[in-house]
């Protein structure tokens, strides 16, 4: 019986982990770490939210907004004019 739990567990798992993310590749091409993300965030978010983003753990569609917005207003106030949807940072739906 825990066996077929341990599997089950293990499927979830996979199902979760959806590789590494379009946002990780763009927050190193513009020099962002994930201090800057969680500072420049209006809302809660913790480095390690964000690590979990860039690695591909699925997050909840909120989550997302919340890693979208707070990445556009790192560029904002580093003075890039170039602004990101949900669509272009993940490569999934919540």
């Amino acid at each position: 019986m825990s066996g077929e739990n341990a599997q089950d567990g293990k499927e979830n798992g996979n199902e979760r982990n959806l590789g590494v993310q379009p946002l990780d590749a763009l927050m190193a091409a513009h020099e962002v770490d994930n201090h800057a993300l969680v500072a420049a965030s209006t809302e809660p978010m913790t480095h390690k939210a964000v690590q979990r983003a860039r690695k591909g753990r699925k997050l909840t569609r909120h989550m997302q907004r919340r890693m979208v917005a707070a990445f556009n207003e790192v560029l904002k106030q580093r003075g890039s004019e170039d602004s990101y949807t949900l669509h272009k940072l993940f490569s999934y739906e919540a």
